[in-house]
């Protein structure tokens, strides 16, 4: 007797320690119960929680042995019952085994409830009669936590005696038993629930970051959605590969959390970005777009011609070449504002050329035509950022990792700064912000690199060009690989487990999605 005491005993601590590393909530709370079942050795038990705000109790897990019945937690199948009232009309209901335990705050143990009194068990007799189960002994303990609050109660129905095999009645022992493992549990559960919302907290809080860096530019707030996505993507298809370089690379929940949260976090920084960097859609573009200065300007050319030829300055043939010449200078400077095609040579000269015209400026003073800044932006030789200006865009990463770094990390966190701060190194050196090479990064980081430039390709909502269907994406993407920007398994696995085309298949127009052949994608190793 003393020795079987001993085991129960034994075997509580063992519950308890396992409940206080359990992360799911639904996990925990089948724990919870089996341990309840095991340690009373009851044939059949339910695990109720507290719903404070409808003042119900709902059901969460339902075993029965006898019956083979598993409802509720990790089994799939949902429990068809309607939550049992707290009150009715205002009034506590006592009527009920668990809400009495619950109001009252008390053990309840009945021997026999066919001749039990005070109790409505009409609702257990009709689920009696019409599975031919006989629920006899009941055991109903509140779980309260460590604000004495009652979140739930276990209710355990028919103990077994392990000599015969019938139902007997709880016995103190059991009861004692249950009532501890019931404090541990709920204790468990409480943590457990508080952790989920200090996540949900968090989460939010990160939102909060992504949703200010939307409102302030519409073409990023995408981004900072896209890139996480992808990033999970990329890095569950490298967890899957078994052979080559990444089949040691294990994902665990706690990792996948962990690089869920860096790459949320990743664009950070640009929160300081200003935001006519972040919305540059043409060259000469600032609060808004001076290519209109400059049109005004040539209309301010095209009258000195006018006014010339009314003087006999100029013959009227001479005037009218003289507004073709302006006006295909105007339509040149308008295509380089653009910024969609690399400027040639060529057309840096000209612009130079265009740039020496003579005009008479709001002060009435003579002045060239384009000032230095002007000059400077209009002959960016591809996209729309001069270098000052993409130093101010880089710069994002080094407030994102001063940001990041400044938290301070729980352990199972502790990584997101280097993650999320490695997405523009490269795997040759030639990255920044610290110029890292390949054996210097982690996975997690180089999974993020890759993301950010696919999603950055892809994207439809950029202020300076149309999103690249997935053949053009994966023919840049790869030569990246060529030229020691990306790591080139981890885009291996990208084409090979065709983690493109589920990403695409979320996120891209359907304009986007054409066939794609692997086999001309540039670097690409099957």
């Amino acid at each position: 007797m003393l020795e079987s005491l001993l085991n129960r005993l034994s075997d509580l601590n063992e519950i308890g320690a396992a409940l206080s590393s359990e992360r799911d909530i639904n996990h925990l709370l089948e724990s919870i119960l089996v341990a309840a079942k095991r340690i009373t050795n009851a044939d059949a038990g339910t695990l109720y929680l507290v719903d404070a705000e409808k003042q119900v109790l709902t059901f969460e897990i339902l075993h029965n042995d006898s019956l083979n019945i598993r409802m509720g937690g990790t089994s799939g199948n949902p429990i068809p019952f309607y939550p049992i009232a707290l009150y009715h009309d205002g009034k506590p209901n006592l009527a009920m085994v668990v809400s009495y335990s619950v109001l009252r705050g008390e053990t309840v143990n009945i021997p026999d409830a066919y001749i039990a009194e005070g109790f409505d068990f009409s609702g257990t007799k009709n689920f009696d009669s019409k599975t031919g189960y006989q629920s006899r002994s009941f055991l109903a303990v509140p779980l309260r936590n460590h604000e004495q609050e009652i979140i739930g109660v276990l209710q355990l129905i028919n103990a077994i005696d392990a000599t015969t095999g019938g139902v007997k009645q709880f016995s103190k022992d059991d009861q004692q038993l249950l009532e501890s493992l019931a404090s541990q549990a709920a204790i468990a559960l409480s943590n457990r629930r508080l952790i989920q919302q200090l996540e949900v907290l968090f989460e939010s809080l990160i939102s909060l970051i992504n949703t200010a860096i939307d409102d302030k530019s519409p073409y990023t707030g995408g981004h900072c959605e896209r890139v996480p996505a992808l990033t999970m993507m990329l890095a569950e298809a490298a967890n899957r590969a078994k052979t080559g370089t990444l089949k040691d690379f294990n994902l665990t929940d706690k990792d996948r959390y962990e690089l869920k949260i860096a790459g949320l976090l990743h664009d950070c920084g640009k929160i300081t970005t200003p935001v006519h960097v972040v919305d540059k859609s043409t060259k000469l573009q600032t609060i808004y777009d001076r290519i209109h200065l400059i049109d005004t300007r040539f209309e301010v050319l095209k009258r000195d011609a006018e006014i010339e030829m009314f003087k006999g300055g100029k013959t009227n043939a001479e005037y009218e070449e003289a507004v073709h010449r302006l006006d295909e200078d105007r339509e040149f400077l308008r295509h380089c504002n653009i910024g969609s095609e690399k400027m040639q040579d060529g057309d840096i000269d000209r612009v130079k050329l265009i740039a020496k015209y003579q005009w008479h400026n709001e002060r009435g003073e003579q002045a060239d035509f384009l000032n230095a800044e002007e000059i400077e932006n209009l002959t960016i030789r591809a996209g729309t950022l001069t270098a000052a200006e993409r130093e101010i865009i880089n710069h994002h990463i080094n407030v994102t990792i001063k940001m990041l770094e400044a938290l301070p990390w729980p352990n199972h966190l502790k990584r997101v700064p280097e993650y999320a701060g490695g997405h523009h190194e490269r795997m040759d050196g030639k990255g920044y912000p610290k110029g890292l090479t390949r054996d210097q990064m982690s996975i997690q980081a180089r999974v993020m690199g890759i993301a950010d430039i696919f999603e950055a390709l892809t994207a439809k909502d950029r202020p300076y060009k149309e999103g690249k269907t997935l053949t053009e994406s994966l023919s840049i993407l790869g030569k990246f690989k060529e030229n020691g920007h990306i790591d080139p398994d981890l885009f291996d696995v990208f084409i090979r487990e065709k983690v493109y085309l589920t990403y695409a298949q979320q996120f891209l127009k359907p304009e986007q999605i054409d066939m794609v052949d692997e086999r001309r994608i540039p670097g690409y190793m099957p």
